[in-house]
């Protein structure tokens, strides 16, 4: 086991890309197929690690000796399944080539942001002939105005979260360079926009009851779930290239347990070539990516990394992408008869076909008990939806 995933020279991009070909081609087309960005980070001890450093771990919420990997997963409708993975390489790596030799790391590697690695994505699964509609991320991918650039090249669209603090322009303004004011200091030479602009938490406080679209996103195991949405087009000042871009702001508003979640979004697609819910899923869709991960760490062990070198990480990832397609496989070939089979009844089935722990009888019992008080509760759910719906 050690030499096949250390040393044993089978390729771990090949394994990759067959799982995500595949993936694509199960993956119902009833919506827009979605290519979801995100990144995952796993805590470690010591400095042997491949990638290794001390760096923001999203597993933990905070700066930690964690790995961090940029992934991508395919997501339409309530399936989805990741698809390719790279190990983001911090500067402590890249810039040591001692280190980097001791890690395995390939000669020539240089350093890449995790935008860059984003990319790296996105255009390998076009090129490979991934099918997908839309690029969805969050706010680190979505404030990178050099990637949306990237994305709307290749010809997709792209769903991106932004930070509050985005600033925006409600009006197209012009770039003009502005008049000196007073006698001391150099005269302006950059131009800049002629117009005030907004963040975009402002403008949201600033928006009325009726600016608001309530949608039903998708089904949960809760009931229905539903948010206000307001759309709106708006233009943003790219700074590096010193160019006015017209973009649709997406905001969406919800109540969680915690209180009310305001997310913000920017997308290049249109009201005129979608409808608001269609624009309304993509954003939603970034559920997807964070399930994909959750599963893949909790289920099948993403994050039981016992490996240190290049390769072997490589290796271990390839393997998680096979097995999550095969998942994803499963749940689509026995979801008319089993529409609520998980992960976890995929993995505990074929544990037991291994290890003959209790009998097929019980097997099956302890999986139906399963489901159907999952069942009970989403019927319960939705029982309350309904009443909630005629009182109202």
């Amino acid at each position: 086991m050690q030499h096949f995933i250390t040393d044993s020279q089978w390729d771990a991009r090949n394994v990759m890309d067959k799982a995500a070909l595949r993936a694509s081609k199960e993956l119902p087309k009833k919506r827009l197929t979605g290519l979801l960005i995100d990144e995952t980070g796993i805590e470690k001890k010591g400095e042997k690690s491949v990638g290794v450093g001390w760096q923001y771990c999203g597993n933990v919420g905070k700066t930690a000796n964690s790995q961090v990997a940029v992934l991508g997963s395919l997501s339409n409708g309530d399936f989805s399944s990741l698809i390719d993975a790279r190990l983001y390489l911090p500067k402590s790596w890249t810039e040591n080539k001692e280190r980097c030799e001791e890690g395995g790391i390939p000669e020539g590697t240089e350093f890449k942001t995790k935008p860059e690695l984003a990319y790296e994505i996105i255009k390998h699964q076009h090129e490979l002939g991934v099918d997908f509609d839309f690029v969805g991320g969050d706010g680190l991918y979505g404030n990178d105005i050099e990637l949306a650039h990237k994305i709307e090249d290749l010809g997709y669209l792209y769903m991106m979260d932004i930070h509050k603090d985005q600033t925006i322009y409600l009006e197209e303004p012009e770039l003009k360079i502005p008049e000196k004011r007073g006698k001391r200091g150099r005269k302006p030479f950059l131009p800049k926009p002629n117009k005030g602009s907004i963040r975009v938490d402002n403008y949201q406080k600033e928006l009325s009851h009726e600016q608001w679209t309530e949608i039903k996103i998708r089904n949960t195991a809760k009931g229905y779930l539903k948010a206000k949405f307001h759309f709106a087009q708006v233009f943003i000042w790219d700074k590096v290239h010193g160019t006015i871009e017209k973009r649709l702001l997406v905001i969406r508003k919800h109540r969680t347990k915690k209180g009310v979640e305001i997310k913000y979004s920017f997308t290049n697609a249109s009201l005129e070539q979608h409808d608001k819910k269609a624009i309304a899923y993509m954003q939603a869709q970034r559920f997807f990516v964070e399930h994909s991960i959750k599963e893949s760490k909790q289920v099948l062990g993403l994050s039981q990394f016992q490996t240190r070198k290049w390769q072997a990480w490589q290796h271990q990832v390839a393997l998680n992408i096979m097995t999550a397609c095969f998942m994803l496989e499963e749940k689509l070939f026995c979801f008319d008869d089993l529409p609520l089979l998980s992960a976890w009844d995929i993995k505990e089935w074929i544990c037991y076909k291994l290890y003959k722990h209790i009998t097929d009888e019980d097997m099956i019992e302890r999986i139906y008990i399963r489901h159907l008080l999952r069942q009970m509760d989403i019927n319960r759910a939705y029982s309350k939806e309904k009443i909630s719906n005629v009182s109202k």
